[in-house]
């Protein structure tokens, strides 16, 4: 209503003023340019000549749909494009950007899409960003932006299987030859720039980086049941199991039940963790 109501103002205004003498001469030209103007046909005002245009890159690419473009998802997101449709429709009310006077905002597509690229990579924002025709800061707040839609909208995928999913992960464990056993757990460096006012020993990791641990359990068809990050990236990995939100659990007995389990060539579990031969659980 106020943009009608706006629009009749301005039509109201001008055909005051094009009833005026001294507008008898003006051209149909311009009669109609401020018509269109006035009825929000055109825009208001365009692009800044300072504000350079965004490039193509990587997500143009992306946008192109021939018969490589499942390929080309995979190979620059790690995932098809069926998932990241719905990860990015899923993401739309959360990174939806505003639209200004001055140049085109971001797509939340292209938003999404350079969130996923980086965490695939593991470029640097000042080599990423490029790709995707953006500036650094861009960058860092998309990847937090994204984080923060991910979290709520998928915050309950990740979790421990219950029912009869879980009588699923037990039988595909047992037929590999792992009885009662629910997942595969193991530590992951994330690299990071070196925390401010932080010890550097802390996070120099044994591959001479900078990095913070984040311990995954998977299924047998890779589907993520539990997930701990934060510890510096010198902790050895069961010091990080010991340490974790999932030990506390275990040992409480919320996960696991019943004794431990003796496997072939006399391996016994060690309560409810049973470790490889360089990293035993009694370390």
């Amino acid at each position: 209503m106020k943009a009608a109501l706006s629009r009749w103002r301005q039509r109201l205004l001008l055909q005051r003023v094009l009833d005026a003498p001294d507008c008898i001469t003006t051209s149909q030209a311009v009669v109609q340019l401020c018509a269109s103007i006035g009825s929000g046909l055109l825009p208001r005002a365009t692009p800044r000549w300072w504000m350079r245009r965004r490039a193509g890159g990587t997500w143009e690419d992306l946008r192109v749909c021939d018969d490589a473009t499942e390929d080309y998802f995979r190979e620059k997101l790690r995932m098809s494009r069926r998932v990241f449709m719905e990860i990015s429709e899923a993401c739309v009310p959360d990174v939806q950007r505003q639209v200004t006077f001055y140049r085109e905002p971001l797509q939340p597509k292209q938003i999404v899409a350079y969130a996923l690229y980086r965490w695939a990579t593991g470029e640097s924002y000042d080599n990423s960003t490029s790709s995707f025709g953006m500036g650094r800061t861009s960058g860092v707040r998309v990847v937090r932006d994204v984080t923060a839609a991910i979290l709520r909208v998928y915050g309950e995928k990740i979790s421990w299987p219950t029912g009869v999913r879980k009588q699923v992960v037990l039988r595909d464990f047992l037929d590999k030859g792992f009885p009662n056993c629910h997942g595969a757990v193991d530590c992951t460096h994330i690299y990071v720039d070196k925390p401010a006012n932080a010890p550097s020993e802390n996070y120099f990791d044994r591959k001479h980086r900078f990095s913070v641990i984040a311990q995954v359990v998977v299924d047998l068809d890779l589907r993520v049941l539990d997930v701990f990050v934060g510890y510096p990236g010198s902790c050895h990995d069961i010091r990080v199991i010991q340490l974790s939100s999932l030990s506390r659990r275990a040992e409480e007995g919320l996960l696991f039940r019943g004794p431990p389990v003796t496997l072939p060539g006399g391996v016994t579990t060690n309560g409810y963790i049973l470790g490889d031969n360089r990293y035993p659980p009694s370390e």
